[in-house]
């Protein structure tokens, strides 16, 4: 029975609502659909800057959509929205186009051919059909382009790489932004779960979903990246494992940055702190330019 409630938390879909909307911020931009190879239809807004730098926004998992974080339910990742448009705002203001989506059973895309979140596997197909709808888009065929890739959005990223549609074959993708990296066996031991409950929601999980979470983990694929990756990790987020952040780090053989923020506790510590990251994301315009703008040209 905790295996299957605890499953529902992890892997069941659209769990977030499209929120927000880019008129609030002054931002010209049109609703967009794109499909992903197995024909999944995705939703997205594309935010109108230069024709030749583009930026390519996925975004984490389960209690997430293009649009951000808002708090619902019980179990609350943070104690406000988290706000996606507003680093949308200053990378359009810095001259690029923005292309922010949502994953497939997330926001307004449609269903996968697995109905279920699987933590980067299946996600990695969308960040490879966003990244060819731009390389399609008449507009913006000969942009350069950079991802900003946030927690299950860069695992996708990672599985892309290594994919049998891989982003190796978009010589026009020139680097990454990866946040906070982790993957389903990183997230299950960082909530300390006791062993037989994490076990039957492992079940749970393969019975719904025919696969094995441990098996497909996006992380066999780091190894694969091509591009230039600029790796954000707070070092108070809850859930950190250092050997996991540092082992992925290692295994990334491109030139690559690590940028550990500091980003404090709230007090009374009723959030694990994991999602500060993705708000500094909105408030810190400086390291994610100076990145985009030293590879994305």
């Amino acid at each position: 029975m905790f295996g299957n409630m605890i499953a529902n938390t992890f892997i069941n879909p659209f769990q977030s609502p499209v929120f927000d909307d880019p008129n609030k911020y002054g931002l010209v931009y049109e609703d967009v659909t794109f499909n992903a190879i197995d024909g999944v239809t995705l939703s997205g807004w594309l935010i109108k800057g230069s024709t030749d730098k583009v930026i390519i926004q996925s975004h984490f998992g389960v209690q997430c959509s293009r649009s951000g974080y808002r708090p619902k339910g019980m179990m609350k990742g943070y104690d406000k929205d988290i706000e996606f448009l507003r680093q949308a705002k200053y990378l359009n203001e810095a001259g690029y186009t923005v292309l922010m989506y949502d994953f497939r059973n997330h926001g307004c895309s449609g269903e996968g051919t697995v109905p279920f979140i699987t933590w980067g596997q299946e996600e990695g197909k969308d960040v490879t059909a966003a990244v060819r709808y731009i390389s399609n888009h008449p507009d913006y065929r000969n942009a350069s382009i950079g991802l900003l890739s946030i927690c299950m959005g860069q695992g996708a990223s990672v599985a892309a790489f290594g994919s049998d549609d891989s982003l190796k074959q978009f010589p026009n993708l020139k680097t990454m932004i990866s946040v906070q990296p982790m993957d389903y066996d990183c997230f299950v031991k960082a909530l300390g779960l006791p062993e037989f409950i994490a076990r039957s929601t492992s079940k749970a999980i393969q019975n719904r979903t025919s696969l094995d979470f441990s098996d497909i983990s996006w992380r066999r694929y780091v190894k694969d990246v091509t591009v230039p990756t600029l790796v954000i990790q707070n070092r108070n987020d809850g859930y950190l494992d250092e050997d996991f952040i540092n082992g992925f780090y290692d295994d990334l053989h491109v030139d690559k940055e690590m940028l550990w923020l500091d980003i404090p506790k709230k007090k009374g510590g009723a959030f694990p702190n994991r999602a500060a990251a993705y708000d500094w994301l909105g408030e810190n315009p400086e390291p994610i330019l100076g990145w985009f703008n030293k590879y994305v040209c």
